[in-house]
């Protein structure tokens, strides 16, 4: 059995072998090899589990993850790639936590299209900005430590499902498609999902602009 360790580094995925090489080593136990993928794969399995539990039990999921993949390795049928198939496995894995720390998680509670807010025109997309938030780059703001402050507090307030996929968009940097494949939602939906919590976002700094409170 590998030792998994999961440390907080990273290395590309260039740097591993063939996807056949790769899996072929993984199977015949070579550790130093198994060393590299963790490190490779780790920012995008953490990004995953933080997205989904959190990030207190994040690590733990990513751990668990990998055992549950190396035990499940030798039926692997390559019908995706090998980090696409882990970050399932880890999307799974996180879920799991959620449903045996009696925390209520629904992927799929979008009662509303997108279609008929009058926020959005019919492509999804903004019909109006904040004039608020124009005035300054995000950047800008989040430099304030009592902005950043705010907004990680209001970020953990947001409905599970928003925070999920505003983590993944917008931290971990995934494409739509893929968000929707993790999650298991439609586009539509995960789009909706994306505005609610962009919006409440903006709405928490637009409010601490004027006010200066959070």
């Amino acid at each position: 059995m590998m030792t998994i360790i999961v440390e907080n580094n990273s290395m590309s995925d260039k740097n591993l072998p063939e996807e056949s090489e790769l899996i072929q080593g993984l199977l015949n136990n070579n550790q130093a090899l198994f060393s590299k993928v963790v490190k490779a794969y780790y920012p995008s399995m953490y990004s995953v589990a933080y997205a989904i539990a959190g990030p207190a039990i994040a690590d733990e999921v990513v751990q668990e993850a990998w055992v549950s993949g190396i035990r499940a390795l030798p039926k692997f049928e390559g019908r995706s790639k090998l980090k696409s198939w882990l970050i399932r496995i880890v999307a799974n894995e996180a879920k799991t936590r959620l449903r045996k720390e009696s925390r209520s998680v629904s992927l799929e509670a979008v009662n509303e299209s997108w279609a008929t807010d009058p926020r959005f025109d019919n492509r999804g997309h903004w019909n109006e900005t904040n004039s608020e938030w124009d005035n300054a780059s995000p950047d800008e703001l989040l430099s304030a430590n009592e902005l950043q402050e705010c907004f990680d507090k209001h970020l953990e307030l947001l409905p599970d499902n928003q925070k999920q996929v505003l983590n993944l968009r917008d931290v971990g940097g995934m494409d739509m498609e893929e968000i929707c494949n993790i999650l298991e939602v439609s586009s539509s939906n995960a789009r909706v999902l994306l505005h609610r919590a962009r919006d409440r976002m903006q709405q928490m700094v637009a409010h601490f602009q004027r006010t200066g409170q959070c």
